[in-house]
């Protein structure tokens, strides 16, 4: 016979503490970070299994963006509008005005870039409906889509509600981290914008912009609280899954 599972415990915090004035959910903040996370991953790995005609399989294109004009366009696609249903909804600290308004700002920027697609790598792949001035749009939207993250991680991010002015230690972590990716974010625009000049690809650019802009929320979301938690229910259950599944869905719920 095989063991028998656990019995059934207390709801497992899988998220961390949030604080009173805090109208979003870590759970918010960690599904903006895998989003992006998994974006260039997604339409890389998608791209190759659902090859294009004139496109080698496997080969990286000049941009993420790029990836519409392939088998991987629904997963690029649902993505960005994934990221605008999350910034819509998005509400930050209470009396944050500025969360709700760059959130907003963020997922109509996202929706364009989603809408008004980049040139094609191949003049074939060209619809009939495109048209230059799409592009324009695109690069803009994208422009003001990553200048908002930038302002999230290093300005909102790194507020604090501390009225004498010490941080504990975990948030001065933090924000050193909100800081590195705000950089980071702000270096990799710099990166793409001097393909310009000199004609290379921007998609390492993006992706890794994409890497900055996914660790600042998920260290937003405290998704280091989760993992570890996971981690220990997934050693607690051991060879029942199906328990480790209940309870996490549990706690999401």
């Amino acid at each position: 016979m095989s063991p028998q599972p656990p019995a059934p415990s207390t709801p497992v915090r899988l998220f961390a503490p949030t604080k009173q004035d805090d109208q979003s959910s870590h759970l918010h903040r960690q599904l903006v970070g895998w989003v992006a996370l998994l974006l260039p991953i997604l339409v890389w790995t998608i791209a190759d299994l659902r090859p294009t005609e004139g496109l080698q399989p496997g080969k990286i294109l000049g941009s993420i963006s790029a990836y519409y004009y392939t088998g991987a366009v629904a997963a690029f696609c649902g993505s960005l509008v994934a990221l605008t249903a999350f910034f819509f909804t998005y509400r930050g600290y209470k009396g944050g005005r500025r969360d709700l308004q760059t959130a907003w700002v963020a997922g109509i920027a996202s929706l364009l870039v989603a809408f008004f697609p980049t040139t094609a790598p191949l003049v074939a792949l060209t619809p009939t409906w495109w048209a230059p001035w799409m592009m324009k749009v695109h690069y803009i939207s994208a422009a003001v889509l990553f200048g908002c993250l930038i302002y999230f991680s290093l300005v909102l991010f790194r507020k604090s509600s501390s009225k004498d002015g010490e941080l504990p230690t975990a948030k001065k972590w933090r924000n050193r981290c909100y800081f590195w990716c705000g950089v980071g974010m702000a270096a990799c625009m710099l990166w793409a914008l001097s393909t310009y000049f000199t004609g290379g690809t921007i998609f390492w650019a993006e992706a890794i912009a994409l890497v900055f802009f996914a660790v600042s929320w998920l260290v937003k979301g405290r998704a280091g609280w989760t993992l570890v938690t996971v981690g220990r229910q997934t050693l607690h259950y051991g060879s029942h899954p199906r328990q480790l599944i209940y309870d996490v869905w549990r706690a999401i719920r």
